[in-house]
């Protein structure tokens, strides 16, 4: 038999400690000590008493993704971009890349305060519609590219909208790429998805980055020419064809809409030649933008060659209603002509004049409908053997 003894203290079923007889709970004991060992240290930590620890900052809306990239590989989480950036600035060999979407003034006044951006920069990447170029602002880096992508669509109408038109910046700083899209088209979540899988590319900083980007715009360039091209082939066939369905509304809607893409591929070419200068990306990435140049060569004849198509068969067409309105005048002519002669002979045998020809006749009625009748025949046949009917 074991002895217990009658001051040991034991639980009962409840949880609340016993000692011999009487039942104490002492769980506001352990709730105090609780409480002291958390004001020891808050204490040793210096912060005060009743003051809550700040709550992880979030991105906001206008984030599409953050990320820090070390050696090519990114760090887990999605960190906010201000403590993104200044964990980039104490690693090594270490860069943030900030994705925005529309972002309002707000968002990019605390971007530019983040990442030391000066006014100008902030107020240019907050507007949308520039040109392509490539501006110096102190040792952050613009780049500014159009994008662009296809709107599929059943038939070409004279409201059609065939390519949807944005723009993209990017700004370069030594520790930074920050990517600001305005509009639908150029999405960028499979951009980063590619270069993620290419951490020697990525490794090389920034700049890679902006490779990344120009090689995906171009590439958008050529696949959007090649829808293009199959709507110019139904354009022509259209025009072309015995009988024609092509109307010169929806011709020029389409010549609008490569107009546009022209807009926003051609003038990409200066800035292309800019980023190939010895004092524009690493040497590492020089190899990589040639090859987005020879691309983006590519794109640019295509568009050229598209909207010069395009301008012949606006002429062609043209042309083509020229001749037909000619047709159609030379038609009614005719039957003007053929419809004067019966008028001119009713008119005659109209007048009340007491010698006229054939008036005492008996069939002088039948005589005159007969010959209004034999000049309709004679005229309607010299016209219609002189293609004019």
């Amino acid at each position: 038999m074991r002895w217990h003894h009658p001051l040991r203290a034991h639980r009962d079923r409840g949880g609340a400690r016993t000692t011999g007889r009487h039942a104490v709970d002492q769980r506001p004991v352990r709730d105090r000590a609780g409480q002291g060992v958390r004001a020891l240290a808050r204490r040793l930590l210096g912060r005060p008493e009743g003051v809550v620890p700040t709550p992880r900052r979030s991105n906001p809306d206008a984030v599409v993704d953050c990320a820090v990239y070390v050696n090519g590989r990114r760090e887990p989480g999605r960190p906010h971009y201000d403590d993104a950036y200044a964990r980039a600035r104490r690693g090594r060999d270490a860069f943030v890349w900030l994705g925005l979407h529309d972002p309002g003034p707000a968002v990019l006044a605390a971007v530019g305060r983040t990442f030391d951006l000066d006014e100008l920069t902030v107020e240019q990447a907050l507007a949308d519609g520039h040109r392509p170029t490539v501006q110096r602002h102190g040792s952050v880096t613009l780049l500014v590219l159009r994008t662009a992508g296809y709107v599929e669509h059943d038939e070409l109408t004279d409201t059609s909208e065939v390519i949807d038109t944005g723009d993209v910046m990017v700004l370069l700083g030594d520790r930074f790429a920050i990517t600001v899209r305005h509009g639908a088209a150029g999405a960028l979540r499979t951009v980063r998805a590619d270069i993620e899988g290419r951490p020697a590319l990525l490794a090389a900083g920034p700049w890679a980055v902006a490779y990344a980007v120009c090689a995906r715009m171009v590439d958008s360039y050529l696949e959007v020419a090649g829808h293009v091209e199959r709507d110019l082939e139904r354009v022509e066939e259209a025009v072309f064809a015995r009988e024609r369905t092509a109307d010169i509304q929806h011709i020029y809607q389409l010549k609008r809409e490569v107009v546009e893409f022209k807009r926003a591929v051609l003038p990409l070419q200066a800035p292309m030649r800019t980023l190939l200068d010895p004092d524009g990306p690493p040497r590492a990435l020089h190899r990589w933008f040639v090859d987005v140049d020879g691309r983006l060569s590519r794109a640019v004849d295509r568009v050229a060659a598209y909207d010069d198509l395009l301008t012949s068969i606006v002429q062609s067409r043209l042309a083509q209603l020229a001749v037909e309105q000619n047709n159609d005048m030379r038609k009614i002519a005719a039957w003007a002509a053929i419809a004067a002669t019966q008028t001119g002979i009713a008119g005659i045998y109209g007048m009340n004049f007491d010698h006229m020809p054939e008036l005492a006749w008996r069939y002088g009625y039948a005589g005159a409908l007969a010959l209004m009748a034999a000049a309709a025949l004679f005229l309607y046949r010299l016209f219609r053997r002189s293609g004019w009917l």
